[in-house]
C-alpha cells in the first residue's frame, strides 16, 4: 500500500507539471487506487483502536444504581455503552438456545417456542420468534398488581381495603394448574392479601374480586404507560409477545414505573410464587427468582395448550430477564421445553462468569 501510495504521489506531481488537464488524467486514473488504500488504513484504525474493543471507561459505559434493595435494582443515571449491540461482556449464545427449540419443534414436543432474553446489568438482550403473540392468561395478573400498587403509592390506605368473596363462582376449576391454598367462601380479605394471593398461588378467585374493584382506566393506564397492547375482547386470546410482556419485569427491577418501595413489594411477592416447574426447574438450589408462570387450553376441544413463564433469574452479580412462551398439545412436554431452556441459559451465564474470575 505504501509503495501505490508512493506512486500516486508522483504521478500527482508530474500532473501539477502538465497542466491542470494532465491532473486531472492522471487523478481520475488513480483515484480508486488511492480510495481503496484510504479505506484500508480506516479499517485498520478501527480494529485497531478502542472504538469497538475498548477496556477504557467511556467505552464501557457506565450506570449509577442505587444499592441497599434486595431485587429491585434502581437506575439513578447511565451512559450508554458504546459496544452495546454486541455485548463484550457476555458472548452471544442464541445460536444455542435456537438449536434446542428447533430440536424440540421437529421432535414434535412444541408447535412454538418464543424467547426473550436480557442481560439486567448492561442491557443486551436478543429474541427468538420474539414478535409471535400468546395469550398471557395469568401473566395478566403482573400488570394488575402493578396497577393497584401504582394506586397505593398515593393512597396507601387502599391496600387494607376488604373485599368479601361470596364464592358464587369459582375461577380456579378449569385451571390445569391449582392454587395450593384456596379463598374461603363468605369470608373477607384486604386487597393486599388477594395480591399476594394472586401473584404466590396464581388464585383466578383473588383476581376476579381484584379486577371487579379497581377502576379499569387504572389497569389500561399500566398497558398505555409501558406501550403494550391492551387486552380486548376483540381478540381475547393471542395478542401479546414475550418481548413485549418483559417489559412488566423490566421496570420493577429498575424500579422506573412504580417507586422503590412499591416495586420491591412486587417483586418479592413474585419470588415466592409456589410454581417450581417451567424456570425454576432449570436453576439450581439457593438462587432467587422473581417469576410468574401462565396456562391456557384452547381450540375447539381444548387441544391446544400454552404455557409460559417469565422472570428475573438473581445470578450473583449478573441478574438476567428469561421469558418463555410456548404453544403445543401437552403442558407437561411444555414445561419441560421452558425447564431445559432456562437450564442452558444458566449454564451459559454461570460458565462464563466463572471462566472471568
Amino acid at each position: 500500500m505504501r509503495i501505490y501510495f508512493g506512486i500516486v504521489a508522483v504521478e500527482i506531481k508530474m500532473g501539477i507539471k502538465n497542466g491542470f488537464q494532465g491532473f486531472k488524467k492522471k487523478l481520475v486514473k488513480w483515484l480508486p487506487l488511492l480510495l481503496f488504500f484510504l479505506t484500508g488504513v480506516l479499517i485498520g484504525w478501527v480494529i485497531g483502536s478502542d472504538w469497538i474493543h475498548s477496556d477504557s471507561e467511556s467505552s464501557k459505559g457506565y450506570e449509577i444504581r442505587q444499592s441497599g434493595y434486595s431485587f429491585t435494582n434502581p437506575l439513578l443515571e447511565c451512559e450508554v455503552a458504546r459496544d452495546i449491540v454486541e455485548s463484550r461482556e457476555l458472548r452471544p449464545f442464541k445460536y444455542k438456545i435456537k438449536a434446542l427449540i428447533d430440536d424440540r419443534i421437529n421432535s414434535k414436543k412444541a408447535l412454538h417456542i418464543s424467547v426473550y432474553f436480557r442481560d439486567l446489568n448492561n442491557g443486551p438482550w436478543f429474541g427468538i420468534s420474539e414478535k409471535e403473540e400468546f395469550s398471557p392468561a395469568s401473566l395478566q395478573k403482573v400488570p394488575i398488581m402493578i396497577a393497584y400498587l401504582k394506586l397505593a403509592e398515593s393512597d396507601p390506605k387502599i391496600l387494607a381495603k376488604k373485599i368479601k368473596y361470596d364464592g358464587n363462582q369459582d375461577d380456579n376449576a378449569k385451571e390445569n394448574i391449582k392454587p395450593s391454598v384456596s379463598l374461603v367462601k363468605g369470608k373477607s380479605y384486604s386487597i393486599e392479601e388477594l395480591l399476594y394471593r394472586m401473584i404466590v398461588y396464581s388464585d383466578n378467585n383473588a383476581w376476579g374480586l381484584l379486577v371487579l374493584n379497581i377502576d379499569i382506566n387504572s389497569l389500561y393506564r399500566v398497558f398505555f404507560d409501558l406501550g403494550v397492547t391492551v387486552p380486548d375482547v376483540r381478540k381475547p386470546n393471542d395478542y401479546m409477545t414475550v418481548k413485549a410482556y418483559a417489559a412488566f419485569f423490566r421496570i420493577l427491577f429498575n424500579a422506573s414505573y412504580l417507586n422503590r418501595e412499591m416495586s420491591e413489594k412486587a417483586l418479592e411477592y413474585l419470588t415466592q410464587v409456589e410454581f417450581k416447574e417451567g424456570l425454576v426447574g432449570g436453576l439450581p438450589q439457593g438462587i432467587a427468582i422473581a417469576h410468574k408462570f401462565g396456562e391456557r387450553s384452547l381450540g375447539s376441544n381444548n387441544e391446544i395448550k400454552q404455557l409460559h413463564d417469565c422472570g428475573i433469574i438473581y445470578y450473583p452479580n449478573r441478574p438476567y430477564l428469561l421469558c418463555v412462551m410456548s404453544r403445543g398439545y401437552d403442558f407437561t412436554t411444555l414445561d419441560d421445553n421452558i425447564r431445559n431452556i432456562s437450564y442452558l441459559v444458566y449454564e451459559e451465564i454461570d460458565s462464563q462468569a466463572r471462566n472471568k474470575q
